[in-house]
């Protein structure tokens, strides 16, 4: 039996691996702290931590139906999750960021909206499960009942890694974001909303494949 730090430190270092890569979810974090702030970049990526935790608890409870039904519905989430992308993509693309700061100065925007957006999207692209099924495994951290305490301890440990790498990426961006002017804002408006619409497009064009 692992120590419960052990399990801690594993889980923490999973939580981190699972948000690295800079997808669609980073570029979103990255746009809206530049546009709208340190809390609204942070609570778009404590969407994605959420859904990774919640995707994780699937993992080491071995929910098979819930696996199952994700296999059999893949193609739909995908086309789902890629057309929720492109939306958010083509509206990042012809946002104003001159407005977005004069708004975000005279009134308070609607931080729920940035954290539940990330966190539907993240749900319709549940992949990150059969991630954290592999990581598991190599890892040796789940035994076939690995008792409350244990997957608590995992279960934590991956919420605070992926809580830990969104507060530095947005705190990161929010450091320099005085250091953008509006042009360049806007040239990483459009930037960013053609990535995401890409990644929209590859996610559909894939399910023909």
């Amino acid at each position: 039996m692992q120590t419960i730090f052990l399990l801690l430190t594993k889980s923490i270092a999973i939580g981190i691996l699972a948000s690295v890569p800079l997808g669609p979810v980073g570029v979103l974090c990255i746009q809206r702290t530049l546009n709208r702030g340190l809390l609204s970049g942070f609570l778009s990526g404590m969407g994605a931590a959420l859904a990774d935790t919640l995707f994780a608890i699937v993992a080491i409870l071995g929910l098979s139906f819930i696996i199952n039904f994700i296999e059999a519905q893949q193609l739909f989430m995908r086309v789902a999750g890629g057309s929720i992308l492109m939306i958010i993509g083509v509206r990042i693309f012809n946002s104003n960021p001159v407005r977005q700061l004069r708004q975000n100065h005279n009134s308070r925007q609607s931080y729920f909206s940035d954290f539940f957006s990330v966190l539907v999207l993240m749900i319709t692209n549940p992949l990150a499960i059969f991630l954290f099924l592999a990581a598991f495994a190599s890892l040796e951290l789940v035994t076939p009942d690995p008792g409350p305490m244990v997957a608590g301890a995992i279960v934590t440990g991956i919420l605070a890694g992926a809580s830990l790498y969104w507060f530095i990426l947005s705190s990161f961006i929010s450091r320099f974001r005085k250091k953008f002017r509006l042009r360049i804002l806007l040239r990483i408006n459009k930037t960013a909303g053609a990535i995401i619409v890409f990644f929209g497009f590859a996610a559909i064009i894939s399910v023909l494949f």
